[in-house]
Formats: C-alpha cells, structure tokens, sequence
C-alpha cells in the first residue's frame, strides 16, 4: 500500500504540469482554430527542461507518456462501429484497406532506401494512411522500443500534423476544381486528409453533406487501426525477432490497450449506447491524447531532432500524395 502511495505521489508533479500544459494547448486550438496536437507537441517542447536531470516531474511525464496515451487509444474505440463499414459500401471499405496496406510498405520501403529504421518508416506509412497523430501514438506503443523511439514518434506526429492542416486547406479547392460531387468529395476528403478534426473540417467546408460522407470514410479508416496494429505485432514477432537487437529494442507483447480498443469497438457495434456516453468518451480520449502529446514533447531533445534532416518529411510528403493519388484514381475508375 505504501509503495502504490509513494507512487501516486511521484506520478503527480509531471502529469499535473503536462494537464495545465495540454489544457493550454487546447484553449490555444481553439481560440486561433489550429490543430491542438502541433500546440500541445510545441508547449511541451517549450518546458521540456522539467523532464531534463531527473526533475520530481520526470515519473509523472513518462506515466503521462505510455499509461495515459493508452487509455486514450482504447476510448478511441466507442467512436467505431462495424455498421460503417456496411453504410460506406464493400467496394470503398477496400479500396480504403489497399490504400492503407500500400501506403505503409511504400514507408518501409522508403525508409530502407533512405538509410532509415524499417520500423520509422512503418510508423509514418500507418500515420499517413490511417489516423494521423493517433495512430502514430498507437503504432509506437507496439513498436521495438530503440533509443530513438521518442524521437521518431515525435517526428511522425509533426509531419502528419503539418501535412493534414495543408490538406485541409487545399484539398477542398481540388475537389471544387475537378468538379466532384459531394459523395466523390467526401470520400476524398476523408480517405486522404490524416487526423479526423481536420477531415471534418475539410468535410463541412464543401458542403454538409460532403462533411457527412466525409466523417464517415475517415471512421472507416480509423476502423482499420487496431487490425493493422496487430499485423504489424504479428509481423514483428514472426520475421523479425531475431534482428530486434540490430534494431535496437525487444520485441513487443500484446498491449492491453489493444485488447480494450476492440472490446469497446464491439460494445458500440452491437449495443446501443447512449449519445452522452460515445461524446463523452470521445473527448476524453482527445483529451487524453493531446496531455500525453505534451509529455512526449517534453521527453523530447531538439538536438536529436535537428541531427534527423528533411529525410522523414519528405517520406510523409510522399506518403501523403501517394494516398491522395490512390484514392482520386479510385473515383475517376468507378
């Protein structure tokens, strides 16, 4: 008892900061309407002396990094159901599954001809090709914990959330000027755009209907997370087990956040939940996300992330247009 105590009392400095922290970062999205990750990754940048020389905020900074990250990936989970996928249509919940299964080897195969980890370019291929900053988040809990774990995570969720606020913009004024219907528009918008506040956004800027169709494809996608984190387990564990210490790390056991994410997706599938119970768990699980986004800009190091150079942007930029590529042939081929 004492020791769960003693515990309690050295998580708090560090998750109380990293809350104040991300609660600023949210209040700043809103009032200048910008994404509250890129806030939450620069303010937690900003203060990350706090996390530096073992500082009484050091524990609580690492709780808030791994344990509340995973609590908000698993209430992701009451935003899904399977009944989306029968709404969408077979043909477009496949083309949505090719996108994605091509988008992340397109990474790794990136990544090995840029002289980068494999597994780097497994992160920003699933970023780009599912949810953006959440499925970064998810992706790098499963991952083989090197020494430049954080770093590549923090990297990922920069340039994802830097390219999803340039589509927002732009993606709509492509869609205007290829003459797409507001179905055709929402399907691009939301199997293109990365993180879904901006999808939305996007969506409800051409028109509500577009904003609609829009929503949906991008749930559709976030759907797909938790299948392309277990392949991704499975492949780890099946092909690359004897070359982890190559790598740098161990290899990664079945996360509990995992096995929460479905139960949750299931529960909203087959059960009725109230309205107020999906809202609230949904901005929980923002909120959740974006205080363990500001931990990990606090646990990062500028130093390291200027010695990376331009190699992982311009491997999410490619990423990025490849997917918009995939999807604008899909609509011009139907």
């Amino acid at each position: 008892m004492n020791d769960i105590a003693v515990k309690c009392k050295n998580i708090w400095p560090g998750l109380g900061i990293a809350t104040i922290t991300g609660m600023a970062a949210l209040f700043l999205s809103e009032h200048y309407n910008a994404p509250a990750m890129l806030f939450a990754l620069l303010l937690g940048m900003a203060v990350s002396f706090l996390y530096q020389n073992d500082t009484p905020c050091a524990c609580g900074i690492d709780f808030t990094a791994s344990t509340l990250l995973r609590a908000g990936v698993v209430l992701l989970g009451l935003r899904i159901a399977l009944g989306d996928l029968a709404v969408l249509g077979w043909q477009t919940a496949l083309m949505l599954a090719g996108a994605i299964f091509t988008t992340i080897v397109l990474g790794v195969g990136l990544a090995k001809l840029l002289g980068l980890q494999k597994r780097f370019g497994a992160l920003t291929g699933g970023s780009v090709a599912i949810c953006g900053a959440s499925a970064a988040l998810a992706i790098s809990t499963i991952l083989p914990k090197g020494e430049n774990h954080e770093r590549d995570t923090l990297l990922t969720v920069i340039g994802v959330t830097a390219m999803s606020t340039i589509a927002m913009v732009l993606y709509p004024i492509i869609a205007g000027q290829l003459g797409m219907t507001d179905t055709e528009a929402g399907i691009f918008l939301g199997g293109t755009i990365h993180d879904v506040a901006q999808v939305v956004g996007a969506g409800y800027s051409v028109s509500e209907s577009a904003g609609d169709m829009a929503t949906l494809t991008k749930l559709v996608r976030v759907a797909m997370l938790m299948p392309v984190v277990l392949i991704m387990m499975l492949v780890i564990k099946r092909f690359y087990k004897t070359n982890t210490q190559a790598e740098g790390g161990e290899v990664p056991k079945m996360p509990l956040f995992l096995i929460g994410f479905i139960t949750l997706m299931l529960l909203n599938s087959f059960v009725t939940l109230p309205e107020f119970v999906i809202e609230a768990g949904t901005q929980v699980s923002r909120f959740f996300l974006v205080v363990s986004i500001t931990a990990i800009g606090m646990k990062s190091n500028l130093g390291k992330l200027a010695e990376v150079g331009v190699l992982p942007i311009v491997m999410i930029v490619v990423e990025t247009l490849w997917i918009a590529l995939l999807i604008l042939g899909f609509l011009y081929a139907m």
